[in-house]
């Protein structure tokens, strides 16, 4: 019992200290597990090809982006889909390549690009991740407000996704603190798992975030270490695996990346590296197909997946497989097969999967969406609670105040009274002398 007491304080200002960030992560959560659907019902002409899916496969995504580099020199295509879903758009990332005159990339204006695989025209552009809620920027503008609340960098630093992070930390260590204080008595543990539905009111309000926490309790712990794993991974997660388990070379860890506006020129071309690629994947035995492209002229890296048309996203499992390869002679530079490597490697492969629920495919991601309501619930509850003990303690104080102001007017009063007395005695004794 002795413990409680700093407890609840402990438990008390963490929460106050993630709530309001948690309660927007949450809402944020349970919307971008639908993403894709979303974005495409709210931007057709970003996923739907014009020429129609009767119009054939039409061109592959290395031939079509080879045509956009050509069409706008100022453009690099940083990803692309190789194999389309039939009626589907060609969806690359970009970015501007180096103005020579200037010294600093182009600014395009966009950073996303749709284009019609049949005629090879641009069916839209847009700036993932921009600060907006046009329809074209609506789920990317969540998408990032989820993980960095879209602070601005500082300093060489996404200091939005190191603070989400630290929340992600402080999150971990009040799961613990709350499923210690939400059995305060053992001999009564059921009433740590009862809701009083039909009292409502402020006793509702606190088993929805007692009981409701703790029924879910493994789930939430589940999602704040894979939190911090995503925004702190090799900050923080990948040096604490090592120290239990030896980890595979990483391909961008072992590399420095170059400072903005100094991006790494390929020697390679797209179908180059792809070519390596295929060649690797038969060595190894595998069937599925290059799903996928990107170049990083940050690291100067090519990474090619391996998926079909339909699950770039990487539903059911530990996701994609890639492998990665050096921009300027191709050497091989490692990759990420999903299921192999030593227990961390694994480990930090499901992190992703499971923070998304694709590891389970539709029905996790339906129990994300879910979990991702349940947080906001008990942040908002967190705050209920706090907010009604506040104003408790603040009458009981009040209270207090005009109790202590009352006996002082009545000792006020009862020194005057023995005051005027003891005069009236004394102006009597003067009398009879």
């Amino acid at each position: 019992m002795r413990m409680r007491a700093p407890m609840v304080v402990l438990h008390r200002w963490f929460g106050l200290a993630v709530a309001i960030f948690l309660f927007i992560s949450g809402l944020t959560g349970a919307v971008i597990s639908w993403d894709h659907e979303l974005d495409a019902w709210l931007n057709p002409q970003l996923f739907h090809a014009n020429s129609g899916a009767d119009a054939g496969a039409g061109k592959s995504g290395l031939e079509l982006a080879r045509q956009v580099e050509a069409r706008d020199p100022r453009v690099r295509v940083t990803y692309t889909l190789t194999a389309l879903e039939p009626g589907h758009t060609a969806q690359m990332s970009v970015e501007g390549r180096l103005n020579q005159a200037s010294g600093k990339p182009f600014d395009l204006g966009f950073n996303q690009m749709a284009i019609d695989p049949v005629t090879g025209a641009i069916q839209g552009t847009r700036q993932w991740g921009a600060v907006s809620l046009t329809r074209e920027n609506l789920l990317p503008f969540l998408y990032k407000l989820h993980y960095t609340m879209h602070l601005p960098d500082g300093w060489g630093i996404e200091l939005g996704v190191w603070f989400m992070g630290i929340i992600g930390i402080v999150w971990f260590f009040d799961c613990f603190v709350a499923l210690y204080l939400s059995f305060p008595n053992w001999r009564s543990w059921r009433k740590s798992l009862a809701f009083r539905w039909r009292q409502g009111g402020h006793k509702l309000n606190f088993d929805l975030h007692r009981s409701g926490g703790v029924w879910i309790w493994l789930l939430l712990l589940v999602l704040a270490v894979t939190s911090v794993s995503m925004n702190l991974q090799t900050q923080l997660m990948r040096p604490l695996v090592a120290k239990f388990s030896t980890l595979s070379p990483n391909a961008f860890d072992s590399r420095t990346p170059q400072p903005p506006g100094q991006p790494i020129e390929p020697l390679l071309t797209r179908e180059q590296a792809v070519a390596l690629a295929k060649a690797e994947a038969a060595k190894r035995g595998w069937q599925l197909p290059v799903g996928g492209v990107f170049y990083s002229s940050s690291y100067g890296l090519y990474g090619v997946g391996f998926f079909d048309a339909d699950n770039d996203h990487g539903d059911g499992g530990l996701g994609n497989a890639w492998l990665y390869f050096d921009c300027r002679d191709g050497s091989p530079a490692g990759g990420v097969v999903p299921g192999t490597g030593s227990a961390g490697d694994i480990f930090l492969q499901a992190q992703f999967p499971l923070h998304s629920g694709r590891i389970l495919g539709l029905p996790g991601r339906i129990l994300i969406s879910a979990m991702g309501l349940v947080v906001a619930m008990l942040s908002a509850t967190g705050l209920l609670i706090w907010v009604r003990k506040r104003r408790a303690r603040a009458l009981q104080a009040g209270k207090t105040g005009d109790g202590c102001a009352l006996a002082l007017l009545r000792v006020h009063a009862s020194v005057s009274s023995r005051s005027a007395n003891s005069s009236k005695a004394a102006s009597g004794s003067g009398r009879l002398k």
